[in-house]
Formats: C-alpha cells, structure tokens, sequence
C-alpha cells in the first residue's frame, strides 16, 4: 500500500495524541462537506439501481453525456491500465502515486516526469496520466493536448478529483476517443468517505470498465447522497467562493510564518522545503497532521476548518521555526 494522507488513527497511536486533540490538514478534502439529509431507509435495504437518477445529476453538474459512477476515482485508476496491451506511459511527477503504481502493476513501461517535463516529451509515449490541478503542485494542464494527444491508438488520462472550484476543465472540451476523465465528489463536495466519483469518456470505453468493474459498485446510501449534492447549485455556488478565499488566507498564513507556497489549489497549499520532514514531525507532536513529501522535500497543507484553527496552525508554526 502507498502512503496518503489521512492516516490519523496512526498519528494517535504513534504520537500519543487523543484523536479529538489533532487537526488534520494532511489530506486536501474540504473542511465543509456537503449536509448530508436523512438518508431513506430502501437505500440500505434494497441492491443499488442504475436508474436511480445519480447518473443524470452527474450528467447535469459535469455538462457531459458520456460518463459512469465508479467507488471513488480509485477504482478507475486502478482498472483503466488492465483496458490496453502493455504499452509506453508518461505520468507526472510528483503527484497522486497510485497513477504510476496501478500502470506499472499492469505491466506498462511507466515513466515519470514533472510536468514541463513530460509536456516536452508527450510524443514518446503511447498514453500520458496529468493531474490537472496536480496533486500536491497545482500546476494545470493546456487543454489543447487534447488536439495533440487524444486519438484512437493513443490516450490522455486526465484526474481532475481537484477541478470543481475551477473553470478551465477537460470536460470542457469536445469529447472524442482517447480523451479519459476522473472526477471525484471527495474533495470539493467533503463527502470522500462516500467513496464516489465518476470518468467521462467515449462509450466503448466506459462499457468496458464497467464490465471490469461489475455490479453494485456503488452502496445505495452514497449513491442517494451524491445524487443529492449535485444539484444542490446553491451550495456549490457559496461553497466556491469561500473556499478560494479560505485558501488564499492559508497562502497568506503561510508565507507570513516564512513558508512561502510554491504551489497549491482552492483546497490546499504546496510548501518544498529541505526540512520538510523535520517540520512534518515537529508539526506532528503539536497535533497537527500534514502530507509530507520525500521527492522533492514538500509538505501539503489543507485548509483549517475554521479561524480558531488557523490561528492554531499560525502559532505552530512560529514556534516549530523558533
């Protein structure tokens, strides 16, 4: 298993901290999750139907016709590399690790480049994996290598589980063979333990995943709740806008404590440091969990829930630098 953020019942054992003592910044998923209703009792009771409305609620919020419901974009990460013969892959480094993992396991020749980097060489590979904002840079992709790019014989993977507070995305762009999208209700909409999200792309393709995938892959509760979330407009429509200024204020925390941002999205802060696992650790033993990051040296930092504790994280920071 690769390391993710998230893992805070380690951080209680491990540090002797009370759970209920931690703030947990490690992982990117919004502090604000979407109000989850009461949740109807056929939900649990009864197997998860196609026709339940989810699909056409995510048709509406992504402004696509061509996509599936999967268990989390993971699963699609996970079952995308078993659809082609062993072929050459370009992915970006750093990112979301599961990406080179899942193409590697398969039996792909998996190279991993930074971002210009792989966007210099994009001819040399068969099929190319971008994060667009990229987990933990935030760097975004051109959406013209869809032109370049995506075709019958090559394609273009694009994770886009961090796009929801943006409006550049590739599924703005026409669908067309070859062109791959993730999206995740995790992150934006708070709702990660649902473990819902959704690929948009040409129909051979998706009928072949969901083959691979099988049956049921979504539980009936979260299939309610995500149908739920995305249409509720109001919600996302106030949600965007706080959480740009929640993260700008982090941006602005930071480098005032002498952590200038190199990076980062509308749900979290990128800082490479030399001493990242230093301050990851003295961090830690003040009960504040963030994603370290070995190559390069980086931490991630999410958004604090409230003001309350980023002045927590503030004071924590001053003195982890003392």
């Amino acid at each position: 298993m690769l390391e993710h953020g998230g893992r805070l019942t380690r951080a209680v054992a491990r540090y002797g901290i009370p759970r209920e003592h931690w703030l947990d910044l490690s992982t990117g998923i919004s502090p604000h999750a979407w109000p989850i209703p009461p949740i109807a009792a056929d939900a649990w009771h009864r197997l998860p139907e196609d026709d339940d409305g989810l699909l056409d609620a995510a048709r509406a919020y992504y402004g696509v016709t061509s996509l599936i419901a999967v268990a989390g974009s993971q699963a699609a990460i996970q079952a995308l590399p078993w659809l082609r013969w062993p072929c050459r892959v370009g992915i970006v480094a750093p990112g979301y690790a599961e990406h080179a993992h899942a193409w590697r396991a398969a039996g792909h020749e998996v190279t991993t480049l930074p971002m210009a980097a792989l966007l210099d060489q994009v001819d040399a590979f068969d099929a190319v994996v971008l994060i667009s904002p990229n987990n933990p840079t935030g760097e975004r992709a051109p959406l013209a290598l869809v032109e370049r790019l995506a075709g019958p014989d090559r394609w273009l993977v694009v994770d886009e589980a961090f796009a929801d507070t943006q409006e550049r995305s590739f599924l703005r762009v026409p669908a067309r063979e070859g062109l791959i999208v993730l999206r995740s209700v995790g992150k934006f909409f708070g709702l990660a333990g649902a473990r819902v999200g959704f690929v948009a792309a040409w129909p051979a393709l998706l009928t072949s995943l969901a083959e691979r995938l099988g049956p049921w892959a979504l539980a009936g509760p979260s299939r309610s709740v995500v149908a739920q979330a995305l249409r509720d407009r109001d919600w996302q429509a106030r949600m965007r806008p706080r959480l740009r200024a929640e993260a700008a204020a982090l941006a602005s925390l930071l480098a005032e404590a002498g952590w200038p941002p190199t990076g980062g999205t509308d749900l979290f802060q990128y800082v490479r440091h030399a001493d990242a696992a230093r301050l990851h650790e003295a961090l830690a033993r003040r009960g504040i969990l963030v994603r370290l990051f070995d190559d390069p040296p980086a931490l991630r930092f999410g958004l604090p829930p409230d003001r309350a504790d980023s002045a927590r994280l503030a004071v924590a920071l001053r003195e982890v630098l003392a």
